[in-house]
């Protein structure tokens, strides 16, 4: 794999199609790679080598045969622990799961099967996606390839890692408040969470649970070029996803276009987060690459309509409901997960849903005005702006908990945070389903990489893969991975 290693998925299925090399070959060197390289970075946390090299197997013989190769074709890809996939062991990062084998796979990851995608593994994630950070206690903490003794961030960081570290040229996540944009700043990788609904998620057993907040399923990758292709591909509706919707325009299609007389608003703190001054400057350093690239600039004196503590804490009620909601679907269907299995859960996930079934109706319906006051305040702002650009998080890394509890910091320059979520600055998107990426811009001291975010309004997320496309060109970051190789 190390021929490949770091090769973007585009170039490797294109290697493939002219027959320079085989699914076959491919599907081998990356299981060999992941046998060498993820016991330092616990990305994988199960392989399906004999799947794998079935469908390699049948993806050479389509080569040779002539047929019609579709843009995949015999590229490996991972995915998150938390969605299925099918004969293949899915434990959500807990001990609950431990031994749950799903017949389905699910919906963005079937899409990427059908356009050729071989699936290698699943990836770690923390304990049912609860914090952003991956650490659990059935597999341990995933760890950012550039410094190991930090984590990878989550819920995605398994994903991530997968990617920074070359096992995969891609992998598969979800992000409900920064579950894809988080891991991939701490691991150096691009992401792009789309627009709430382009990308359809089937959901079950509740179809509309998706909502609150606003979770989109994506991809992690190493180029942008990668990610527009495999979102283009997960795109578009599907009857049993209520919140999709058809999508008319390829993100790939947009990649080369201009950024002249496009508008930037910088918000260093996105409207209020307290932010470690080198992430500061690693951010503000890199913010004038998107003049570079023809757009104007502003650095805004943007507001949220509260502290950024309390709209955590809504973001956290939110997802306490989900939590709750949860446990009591595994209640009505015999898995008492607050009962026999409780201490054998995250006391952290166990108190949010414990207070997740507190709330009333009400309670939940003055939290969406709130929400309603985020919406408005971004509306405000791309009124008079196409791109908003802020950090991605507020801390230059984690350090893992040798208990396999790993959490961020009670404080962030000085001001108190919520520790699972509170040191990142991307929930608010999830609050307004607005496409948002995040791409490498720097290093910090400790070796940490640092993530830039590009969003944009509802529905505009051309313009953020356009620009994240205008950057990678005026600053590739592939010698980052590079360097990761020179280490080794």
């Amino acid at each position: 794999m190390d021929n490949f290693a770091h090769m973007p998925a585009t170039r490797l299925a294109d290697m493939i199609r002219r027959r320079d090399v085989s699914p076959v070959e491919v599907v081998k060197a990356c299981l060999e790679r992941i046998e060498q390289r993820n016991p330092e970075v616990n990305a994988f946390v199960t392989l399906c080598p004999e799947q794998a090299l079935d469908a390699a197997q049948r993806a050479e013989h389509a080569v040779l045969a002539g047929e019609p190769l579709p843009p995949l074709h015999g590229v490996p890809i991972a995915v998150k622990d938390l969605d299925p996939v099918a004969g293949v062991r899915m434990t959500r990062g807990s001990a609950v799961y431990a031994d749950l084998v799903p017949t389905e796979t699910v919906e963005c990851v079937e899409r990427l099967v059908r356009a050729g995608a071989i699936v290698v593994g699943k990836t770690n994630t923390p304990e049912f996606g609860h914090k952003a950070t991956t650490d659990n206690s059935l597999f341990g903490p995933t760890s950012t390839p550039f410094n190991l003794a930090m984590n990878a961030g989550g819920s995605s960081g398994g994903s991530a890692a997968a990617v920074a570290a070359g096992l995969v040229p891609i992998a598969q996540g979800s992000d409900a408040g920064g579950s894809l944009r988080v891991p991939a700043s701490f691991c150096g990788v691009f992401t792009l969470m789309t627009t709430f609904g382009r990308v359809a998620v089937p959901a079950r057993p509740n179809a509309f649970r998706r909502l609150n907040p606003m979770v989109c399923f994506g991809a992690l990758t190493r180029t942008v070029e990668d990610s527009a292709l495999v979102l283009d591909l997960m795109s578009g509706p599907h009857s049993r996803d209520p919140y999709s919707f058809p999508v008319h325009d390829r993100l790939g299609d947009h990649l080369n276009r201009s950024l002249a007389g496009v508008r930037v608003a910088y918000t260093p703190t996105l409207g209020g987060y307290p932010v470690e001054p080198e992430v500061d400057a690693l951010v503000r350093a890199a913010v004038p690459v998107l003049a570079q690239a023809g757009a104007e600039v502003d650095e805004v004196d943007f507001r949220l309509p509260l502290p950024h503590g309390e709209l955590t804490s809504v973001w956290r009620r939110y997802l306490k409901v989900a939590h709750a909601e949860s446990v009591e679907y595994s209640r009505r269907n015999g898995l008492d997960m607050l009962g026999e299995w409780r201490d054998r859960i995250a006391p952290e996930f166990v108190e949010s849903a414990t207070l997740g079934a507190q709330p009333s109706a009400v309670d939940s319906k003055m939290d969406d005005i709130v929400r309603t006051e985020v919406l408005d305040a971004f509306e405000d702002l791309f009124d008079d702006y196409d791109l908003v650009v802020s950090p991605v998080n507020c801390v230059t890394g984690i350090a893992n908990d040798s208990t396999r509890t790993t959490k961020g910091p009670a404080t962030v320059a000085g001001e108190p945070v919520d520790e699972q979520v509170g040191w990142s600055m991307t929930s608010p998107f999830n609050f307004i389903g607005s496409p948002a990426a995040s791409l490498p811009v720097g290093r910090a001291a400790n070796g940490v990489p640092v993530g830039l975010q590009i969003a944009a309004r509802r529905g505009n997320d051309v313009a953020v893969a356009a620009a994240s496309a205008a950057f990678e060109r005026c600053r590739p970051w592939q010698d980052l991975y590079l360097a990761l190789e020179d280490r080794a």
